[in-house]
């Protein structure tokens, strides 16, 4: 049954897979690869497809978010794995849990009506790179979270006691010891995050501006490549609808490497730790 169930998902994959790529390939083939990925304009109107600002705008708010949700996350993981007391974790933790589960026009209302103002006194309009990793950080947050936990709690208990039998500190088993002996499954966790929040559309067209333009400061309004998608799909025919489809393929493509290495880095780690 599992087996089936398996296939299942693997075959819908490969047929959403194959649809993204039937549709889009026209583009490439009409486009050119390298004037595709690389060209800086945008210009349904004059046939000038270049998703090189969406490509770097979707890095800018990934790496933005990570840097923000990557400290807060492995902190997080800490307190609930080593630190907090029963009571606190029961707490905290169907909190982080719940992140998962509000819609991402949630988050993006809340960025425009708290973050979005907020921005706007410093510089600017406020729909920025800013905002968007702000909020990107809140959506990726429980993903960091909850793998990194699991990761320090499957260190070895040995790890603990020999280290506290040493004279070590908490905090100094906790930062030499245990952080280290998990490091591939944070370090998993963050490429999973990415993946995350690469791959994010609602939130980010509501707070980042949607600007076809190289961001060049964290004030800058930008366009990421699923806001591309989402913001032209619904009036675009042609080779402007086979450019969004082409689009749909780099990120596909993009996100399938990054869970994949995120996955194979969880499962090395597993190994490493089952072997130890």
């Amino acid at each position: 049954m599992v087996f089936i169930f398996g296939s299942v998902s693997f075959l819908i994959l490969l047929l959403i897979a194959i649809f993204i790529f039937k549709e889009g390939l026209p583009a490439f083939k009409q486009i050119g690869v390298f004037n595709f990925l690389f060209g800086t304009e945008w210009r349904p109107g004059r046939e000038e497809f270049g998703i090189l600002p969406m490509i770097i705008g979707s890095i800018v708010v990934t790496i933005g978010s990570m840097l923000m949700a990557v400290p807060l996350g492995i902190a997080c993981a800490i307190l609930l794995a080593e630190v907090a007391p029963e009571r606190v974790r029961q707490f905290i933790r169907p909190a982080v849990e719940l992140l998962v589960g509000i819609p991402s026009v949630v988050y993006g209302l809340v960025g425009m009506t708290l973050i979005v103002p907020a921005i706007r006194h410093i510089g600017g309009t406020g729909y920025s790179v800013l905002a968007a990793s702000i909020v990107l950080m809140a959506m990726v947050l429980p993903t960091v979270i909850s793998i990194s936990e699991d990761s320090i709690r499957a260190v070895p208990r040995e790890y603990r006691e020999g280290s506290l039998a040493l004279g070590s500190t908490q905090w100094q088993t906790i930062w030499h010891v245990l952080v280290p002996a998990a490091r591939s499954g944070i370090t998993a966790s963050v490429i999973l995050g990415m993946g995350r929040a690469i791959g994010e559309t609602m939130a980010m067209i509501m707070v980042i501006g949607n600007s076809v333009m190289i961001p060049t400061s964290p004030l800058s309004q930008a366009r990421t490549l699923t806001g591309n998608i989402a913001v032209e799909i619904m009036y675009a025919t042609g080779i402007h609808e086979n450019a969004l489809y082409a689009t749909g393929i780099v990120l596909f493509v993009l996100i399938l490497m990054i869970n994949s290495f995120g996955i194979l880095i969880l499962k090395r780690g597993a190994s490493t730790q089952y072997v130890s």
